[in-house]
């Protein structure tokens, strides 16, 4: 069963490091120039999942919450695509969709690149089109659990 097929089912982390390790096999498999949705409550390790992307795209810098920042860009330095930008995104302060536009956003989304937004409920009406939906969620024993919704093409 491949990693797309396991997550559509539901995948149960039982510690930040093995989100990591999931996120990092998923980095691999998305296709160029994707955006991610990442939905969940405070605390479920959006941002964990965002560590593991990077990792998996070779992107050697710290990463954390851009929740005041708005947003974080991450270019690849070691083993991930050339010139291959990750940019991440914490809808939480917006809005609105129409916020986004003030941003620029839109300048710093030259191929290749990821878009791994937290919070995209708030600005749904701004996200691409085709964007890959994630659900995280807390289980017990400190568990996450981690399902990709259905869409098209996956």
């Amino acid at each position: 069963m491949t990693l797309i097929d396991r997550l559509h089912r539901g995948v149960t982390t039982r510690s930040a490091a093995e989100t990591r390790t999931v996120a990092a096999e998923l980095s691999a498999l998305l296709p160029a120039d994707s955006a991610l949705a990442l939905h969940g409550d405070l605390g479920v390790g959006k941002t964990t999942f965002v560590q593991g992307l990077a990792r998996g795209f070779g992107i050697d810098a710290e990463v954390t919450s851009p929740t005041f920042t708005i947003y974080t860009l991450y270019r690849s330095s070691s083993g991930g695509p050339p010139g291959f930008t990750l940019v991440h995104l914490d809808a939480y302060r917006l809005d609105s969709a129409a916020q986004m536009e003030g941003l620029l956003l839109d300048d710093f989304l030259t191929t290749p690149y990821c878009l791994a937004v937290e919070w995209p409920d708030k600005i749904a009406g701004w996200l691409p089109e085709g964007a890959w939906h994630l659900d995280l969620a807390l289980g017990a024993s400190g568990s996450h659990s981690l399902r990709l919704r259905p869409a098209l093409g996956l």
